[in-house]
């Protein structure tokens, strides 16, 4: 006994599947782009802007608000794109608050958040070539494997003075 099936699609059915899997792969898009740069946040105050290594975007962005002291920001340009010649004007600032910039070299690197009332956020695992802005708050860092990291924050480095050393409130 031999049995067959005959599957007719018509053109709407070929269209709404084409749709559907289209949508689908925007939704992945968007997942995937969030994923590669986090902003976290506590009490609507931003502690830390994650880029992960993954992140790629053509044109230049900027993650960190017009008022941050420290800015983060991306560029991806084609070959044969020129910035042209320039230098910076001085221009006084007043920054209160020193804010790191951390890039992963090689290793990996756990970093622990915390509030301005020296309580607990959340960790956060970085990898060769991720970058964290810490904006906010505290944190500590601790080598999961031996580890590379280049840091960048405002100048001039002032040692003991920077810093309030604290353990972490449950």
């Amino acid at each position: 006994m031999e049995l067959s099936t005959t599957i007719t699609i018509t053109f709407s059915m070929l269209f709404n599947i084409i749709l559907i899997c289209f949508l689908y792969l925007c939704i992945l898009k968007i997942r995937e782009e969030k994923l590669m740069v986090e902003t976290i946040k506590h009490k609507n105050l931003i502690s830390a802007i994650l880029i992960h290594s993954i992140y790629k975007k053509n044109g230049i962005e900027f993650f960190t608000p017009d008022h941050f002291s420290q800015q983060l920001g991306y560029m991806s340009r084609p070959k044969g794109y020129k910035v042209e010649p320039h230098t910076h004007k001085i221009v006084e600032r007043k920054v209160s608050l020193t804010q790191e910039v951390l890039f992963v070299k090689s290793g990996k690197v756990r970093i622990s958040l915390y509030n301005d009332d020296e309580e607990f956020i959340k960790d956060i695992i970085l990898e060769k070539g991720d970058i964290i802005l810490l904006a906010s708050g505290g944190h500590s860092l601790e080598m999961l494997e031996e580890s590379e990291l280049i840091e960048v924050k405002q100048g001039p480095y002032c040692s003991d003075e920077d810093k309030v050393r604290f353990t972490p409130k449950k």
